[in-house]
């Protein structure tokens, strides 16, 4: 069962009705199952807005809510019970669990959809739904609306307008309860413990996915299901590739590890990026560009509170880093002027974070009318900078080249600035090196 009571759906699904225009009806499909190759399948995980409306975990079911429906407005389409199914994949809730379990009003079996909701549908002026993001469904859709244009004549009334549901849904989705927080914090806790796992393990010889399989084991012990993402274990020059997920390189001494992984509860995702080197010491190139993203992470986390905009964060983060290379001769020229022709993207090509939720780049708009969006309690997002010197960089010493740091920790807006939800894995040099080198005691 979730983590999220059932009251909280409740509230979700009120909270969107009330946006939705009067003799309307929002209609949204459960994921449907992933192939992966013949006859077997991906693990399963429930699309993000209707996990989030619904906390139901089953394929092959459709919500629909129709406000002011005298018999209920939470209609909820799902398999039914079958013994025979149940044994070979899992329970069932059926209609009856879709009710008592999981708050429906009304349950359907799915495989009545194509009797029952053109007649839900038929009288409503708009419709609202995921629009695009499931081509097969929009066309079963429009198949039901051609059901009711086809009755026109008797009298039906097909809808006379179609609204994408993902505006309302996702500035909901923006905002984060206490009970979101909670799952959040959880989802952080288990994945700072990985990243630990992973540091305490380390060491010359083994490859980047023995490093991936402590995080695997760490995020399973901690009762994650799943990664919320493709885990990155980049060492040595595969730390500047930003997404890169082979995972199967050598750990050489004198290189550096950085490991972008974080697990999911309840589908709520965690993302975390700690640097650290192989040999458990920095040297005093790495420890420099270490030092200088870690400040820049700092003067983020300063510019994150009520009344800020989402950009102050990265804009801290480019003006910190900027300085630092000029400092460090890796860039030449004036601060400002650097910071106004962007040449820090040679090192610093992405920004310092997104969204974060159910989804790990969450759902929400980062600009509101044009304008940078300006931060509010309860929303949650990754502060992460970074610095990358690609290893054939011949613009610069060769001493600085195939050095790649990020630091990424995720934060909750609060009344007072923001919580860092993250900070049970250690981030200064001197903590990370006395971890790895009491992890290697521990061994000898």
């Amino acid at each position: 069962m979730s983590h999220i009571p059932k009251a909280e759906y409740a509230r979700r699904r009120k909270a969107l009705m009330a946006q939705m225009v009067p003799n309307s009806i929002a209609i949204l499909p459960a994921a449907a199952v992933a192939i992966r190759n013949r006859d077997v399948e991906h693990v399963y995980r429930q699309d993000s807005d209707f996990q989030y409306l619904s906390g139901f975990p089953e394929p092959e079911a459709v919500i629909a809510l129709i406000p002011g429906r005298e018999h209920g407005e939470y209609v909820l389409f799902c398999r039914e019970r079958n013994p025979e199914r149940e044994q070979w994949d899992g329970l069932r809730a059926g209609q009856d669990g879709a009710i008592d379990v999981y708050g429906a009003d009304d349950a359907f079996p799915i495989t009545d959809i194509d009797e029952i909701l053109p007649g839900l549908i038929e009288g409503r002026e708009r419709v609202y739904s995921a629009m695009g993001s499931n081509p097969e469904f929009d066309r079963r859709l429009m198949d039901w609306i051609n059901v009711i244009r086809s009755k026109a004549r008797l009298g039906a009334q097909p809808p006379n307008e179609f609204v994408a549901l993902d505006h309302l849904l996702h500035d909901m989705r923006l905002y984060k309860s206490a009970a979101e927080v909670k799952v959040m914090r959880t989802a952080a806790a288990i994945s700072a413990g990985a990243h630990v796992r992973a540091m305490q393990a380390c060491r010359a010889g083994l490859h980047e996915y023995s490093l991936e399989a402590e995080l695997d084991y760490a995020f399973r012990k901690g009762g994650a299901k799943m990664p919320a993402y493709g885990s990155i274990v980049a060492a040595g020059r595969n730390s500047c590739i930003l997404h890169y997920q082979q995972n199967d390189a050598l750990l050489k001494d004198g290189d550096l590890v950085l490991i972008d992984a974080g697990c999911e509860i309840d589908c709520y995702a965690s993302d975390i990026t700690r640097t650290f080197p192989v040999s458990g010491r920095f040297s005093a190139e790495q420890k420099a560009i270490y030092e200088l993203v870690l400040k820049a992470q700092e003067a983020a986390f300063a510019e994150i509170a009520p009344g800020k905009h989402w950009n102050h964060a990265h804009e801290a983060t480019v003006r910190v880093i900027t300085a630092g290379l000029v400092e460090l001769g890796l860039l030449k020229g004036e601060v400002q002027a650097l910071i106004d022709s962007e040449a820090y993207r040679a090192f610093y090509m992405h920004r310092a974070g997104h969204w974060l939720g159910m989804d790990v780049h969450d759902v929400g708009e980062y600009k509101v009318g044009g304008q940078w969006r300006v931060l509010e309690p309860g929303m949650a997002l990754t502060v992460e900078p970074g610095i990358y010197i690609a290893a054939d960089n011949q613009a610069v010493a060769k001493k600085w080249r195939g050095i790649g740091v990020r630091i990424e920790d995720d934060v909750v807006v609060t009344r007072q600035g923001c919580e860092i939800l993250t900070t049970g894995v250690p981030k200064t040099v001197a903590e990370i090196e006395a971890l790895m080198l009491d992890a290697r005691r521990d061994v000898a």
